[in-house]
């Protein structure tokens, strides 16, 4: 019954993570659609998200940073949804880079129960 539970929260988990994504989608969207300008603060307060979410959304921070760039160079802000290359390639990096410290620390909470279980055999036959 665990089992059932955890991925059940997980699940929710992940919807809640989309509904707050697309929250803030829509909220870029309203800031681009009234002509304000675009600012990680602004877009925050008008999502209702943390500044400290946004910057871990590589997408969002891309648009932001992609908007910020076009208007500084007064053409019209570009609300395409669709990533660039260098984008592309910086989110591969920071995969790349999660990735890593993933296998990191996987292989110190393997060596960790390894020693865990080492130890309750030594237990085990001193006992």
């Amino acid at each position: 019954m665990q089992a059932d539970r955890s991925q059940r929260l997980a699940q929710l988990a992940r919807a809640r993570h989309e509904q707050t994504l697309q929250r803030a989608r829509d909220a870029l969207a309203a800031i681009v659609a009234d002509g304000e300008s675009v600012t990680v603060a602004g877009l925050a307060a008008k999502a209702g998200v943390s500044r400290s979410w946004l910057y871990t959304q590589p997408e969002l921070r891309d648009q932001i940073e992609q908007l910020r760039h076009s208007r500084n160079e007064g053409s019209p802000a570009v609300t395409s949804t669709s990533a660039s290359a260098e984008s592309l390639r910086h989110r591969l990096e920071l995969a790349h880079q999660h990735i890593a410290r993933l296998r990191s620390e996987n292989r110190q909470l393997s060596e960790a129960l390894a020693r865990a279980h080492g130890q309750l055999r030594a237990d085990k036959l001193t006992s």
